[in-house]
């Protein structure tokens, strides 16, 4: 899960999917699939991925009661994704809830998927968290407030900006996950992130893993993209 670079498949349908990828031939990829995607596909988008030796992110973001999340959760686990999400302001307990329901979902002799928590929306800003969500401490706080909370929690670590990484990590230790979305080239448009950094800065800052969308969806030579992008990452 270290060091992991996501690809964001903010695609709309399998056929768009299957043209995107079709010049990565064999290779393995690591892949986010989304709710646009996951609503029009269903589970058998998941499916047809796996079968094709990649990993999945699947990106849902759950929030709800404790006991819904939890079954929707044991459920998902029978999809053998590799990461999934909740919101870290479903509480405590919800997120309790949610690795419960994964560890009845996975089959024996399994390992459950990665769950980790979204902190704030790397698109959310100070002055937004302040005045829409009626939260008056500092966004840094904020996220390391929810950080701390998931890992009381049980869960593998979170979503959060690479600029939030560094403290997280002094607050929760190396293993716990930080998975930093808002990754932008030097050259590339910021587009509706708001907290972004260069993957160059989220090495330096010790996130686990960053995910990348229209950087290389979006590209004219996608596989290029992607090796430039393992590149600056990996260093």
């Amino acid at each position: 899960m270290d060091n992991s670079l996501i690809i964001a498949l903010d695609f709309a349908n399998k056929s768009e999917i299957e043209r995107f990828l079709t010049p990565f031939d064999d290779r393995k990829l690591f892949l986010k699939v989304g709710m646009e995607l996951f609503y029009q596909e269903g589970p058998s988008i998941i499916h047809q991925l796996k079968e094709k030796g990649h990993q999945i992110f699947l990106d849902l973001k759950l929030h709800d009661i404790p006991n819904t999340v939890k079954s929707a959760m044991k459920g998902l686990a029978r999809l053998e994704c590799d990461l999934v999400n909740v919101h870290a302001a479903g509480g405590k307990e919800m997120m309790e809830a949610a690795v419960e329901g994964l560890d009845a979902g996975t089959a024996a002799g399994q390992k459950r998927p990665y769950c980790i928590a979204v902190t704030q929306l790397t698109s959310t800003s100070q002055e937004q968290m302040n005045k829409e969500q009626l939260i008056s401490v500092s966004l840094n706080e904020s996220v390391l407030h929810y950080a701390a909370l998931s890992k009381d929690a049980g869960l593998d670590g979170v979503v959060c900006s690479a600029w939030e990484s560094a403290a997280i990590h002094a607050q929760t230790g190396s293993e716990f996950l930080t998975v930093c979305p808002g990754i932008r080239m030097e050259s590339d448009q910021v587009g509706d992130q708001k907290r972004v950094a260069t993957p160059q800065f989220a090495r330096d800052a010790g996130v686990s893993s960053i995910v990348v969308g229209r950087s290389i969806t979006r590209s004219t030579d996608p596989v290029k993209s992607y090796k430039q992008w393992i590149n600056a990452w990996r260093g």
